[in-house]
């Protein structure tokens, strides 16, 4: 779905995940609040990576840069899914949707996982398969909740994912975080960049949630300042300064509505965040 179809069925995302079922959802965002539009956005950050509907759950989030990608983790939401008895999502954009692009699709290696809690017509089974998510007594809630919780703390454990470019530097000028299609502008921008000699890197996260803010916190360390940009007012930068703790500043770029910047302008934010460039 695209936005405001997420929007309704978060109540349902909330039972599956409370009742530990696998399911993959893809969102492909589009320009919000309301109605909004049609064009690319990435404004429905905080909806996929901070539970979306009502409780104490988390959905593991994919955010893929290309078709791909797309691809690819479309296979790994599967088997996620099922390792995990969880909601995932897959989280691109209108553009991103609207790409054509060479693609191989790459089968998954990993086995089909066994299902006894599904409903499968009482084959083989001697009693029913009955999933549900509603605990009257507090205490049972609170069981729950806490399995739910040692569940997250395993998935923040191993399935943070991410990828770098060019912060083999040992102190970086400055270091640009984005995902999803930004990414690839931010790329372009980038590589402007280190051609005239300046020293900025990349980070890209691949999982939303979990955050992979561990590896982003040790790159904090070695660069005189980050920028987050995105398609948004400012989502993901809240999980960027979380992860820095303070060590560097935090600039924030981003456009809303559906507007997509061009390397140019973002090349020229990145140069007026460069030592030896600020207010020019």
């Amino acid at each position: 779905s695209s936005s405001p179809g997420i929007s309704l069925k978060q109540e349902g995302i909330s039972y599956i995940a409370a009742s530990d079922l696998p399911c993959v959802i893809v969102n492909m965002m589009r320009g919000g609040p309301g109605l909004g539009s049609i064009q690319p956005s990435q404004a429905d950050y905080f909806q996929a990576t901070k539970g979306g509907g009502h409780g104490d759950y988390h959905a593991i989030v994919l955010a893929p840069n290309s078709v791909q990608e797309l691809a690819d983790m479309t296979i790994q939401a599967f088997d996620l899914a099922d390792k995990y008895l969880t909601p995932v999502i897959l989280l691109g954009d209108g553009a991103l949707g609207q790409t054509m692009e060479p693609v191989q699709f790459i089968p998954s290696k990993i086995p089909p996982v066994a299902k006894p809690w599904a409903a499968t017509g009482l084959h083989g089974r001697t009693t029913t398969n009955i999933i549900n998510s509603l605990h009257l007594q507090p205490e049972m809630m609170e069981e729950q909740n806490c399995k739910l919780q040692k569940k997250y703390a395993l998935i923040k454990e191993a399935e943070p994912r991410f990828e770098t470019a060019y912060t083999e530097d040992a102190e970086m000028e400055l270091l640009v975080v984005a995902y999803g299609i930004t990414s690839r502008i931010a790329m372009s921008a980038i590589e402007r960049a280190r051609a005239s000699g300046r020293r900025v890197g990349m980070f890209r996260p691949q999982t939303l949630w979990p955050f992979p803010e561990q590896p982003l916190g040790a790159l904090a360390k070695r660069t005189a300042a980050i920028l987050v940009f995105e398609l948004s007012a400012g989502q993901m930068v809240e999980d960027v300064r979380l992860a820095a703790n303070g060590a560097c500043p935090v600039h924030f770029y981003g456009r809303t509505g559906g507007m997509m910047p061009t390397v140019r302008e973002l090349y020229e934010k990145i140069a007026g965040l460069l030592p030896g460039q600020e207010g020019k």
